[in-house]
């Protein structure tokens, strides 16, 4: 497979193409380092660009080099591991030049996938602004995707905690809350990076590209609240769990320990009856020291069980 493929708009769908042309869509995939080269030779790319697209640690930003306009976006990533899903972000970064947009992925996506599949409406890589946003509108539908997807499996992990808790439940919340968290973060990070973008310093846009720049903006904002909404949720859920997970902890304790005295009733009175005490009843009554005992452990247990112990 081809880590660096062309795409162009013929006939009002994107159809990848077998070499580089003017006003393409260059969609670049894990470069080499040959291919990195290429583009920076080719391209006309600063270093310091292709560096910062291929820093699996940027945040969302954007930026302008000579020429070139460098937006980096927190693209939501889900990975399935047996039944579990987990969520992630990773920088897809989109490099706008003077002749052609290009897209550079630390990995396939699905939405790369879309893009290049033809599966977007009404795109077309020669109006270079306006694809960058329909890219990054496509981004925000992910994080509502993925924010409705992580709710559900809370509320159908939480149905499983009031059956019992087990550890493999609890451990899937931890994996929702980081989820939540980078997410959160992420979504924080790209609201700054569009606020920039609004002040027309870094892109020029028309009328069309700032209705789809709202919509973006109504998406990402959307998103954020989704987010921080069922962080609180959860963060709130996971005190409660630890709150029931201590009690029933301190309910155990206290019933072992209500069993121990009582079992240590016999115990004591058969200690007192080894003793070569003469006030103590022979052999003669070798019943006595059973009912005394059954009786004593009767008693503790009634005291117990008023106080609540047991």
């Amino acid at each position: 497979m081809k880590l660096i493929r062309y795409y162009k708009a013929i006939d009002g769908k994107i159809t990848e193409l077998d070499k580089y042309e003017k006003d393409c869509w260059i969609s670049c995939i894990a470069p080499n380092d040959q291919e990195k080269s290429y583009l920076l030779s080719t391209f006309k790319i600063e270093s310091e660009v292709l560096r910062a697209s291929l820093d699996e640690e940027e945040s969302s930003r954007i930026d302008k080099e000579e020429n070139n306009t460098l937006i980096i976006i927190d693209n939501p990533v889900v990975n399935k591991s047996g039944k579990n899903l987990t969520y992630y972000t990773i920088p897809l970064s989109i490099i706008i030049t003077e002749e052609n947009i290009i897209t550079i992925s630390l990995k396939e996506t699905p939405i790369i996938e879309e893009f290049e599949k033809g599966l977007i409406k009404s795109t077309d890589p020669k109006y270079k602004n306006r694809f960058a946003l329909q890219m990054i509108l496509r981004v925000a539908s992910k994080y509502l995707k993925y924010l409705n997807q992580i709710n559900k499996i809370t509320e159908r992990v939480e149905e499983e905690l009031k059956k019992s808790m087990k550890n493999k439940e609890l451990i899937q919340f931890l994996e929702i809350e980081k989820s939540l968290v980078y997410f959160s973060s992420a979504l924080k990070s790209t609201g700054i990076m569009l606020g920039r973008i609004t002040r027309g310093r870094y892109l020029r846009l028309d009328t069309d590209d700032t209705e789809l720049l709202e919509d973006v903006m109504i998406e990402i904002k959307q998103a954020t609240e989704m987010s921080e909404t069922y962080l609180n949720i959860l963060t709130g859920t996971m005190d409660m769990l630890s709150t029931l997970i201590s009690n029933k902890l301190n309910d155990v304790m206290k019933v072992l320990a209500s069993v121990t005295f009582i079992s240590s009733m016999p115990t004591i009175i058969s200690g007192i009856y080894g003793m070569n005490n003469p006030g103590i009843p022979t052999m003669e009554y070798a019943w006595f020291p059973f009912v005394l005992m059954a009786v004593s452990m009767i008693i503790t247990w009634a005291i117990l069980k008023r106080k609540n112990m047991i």
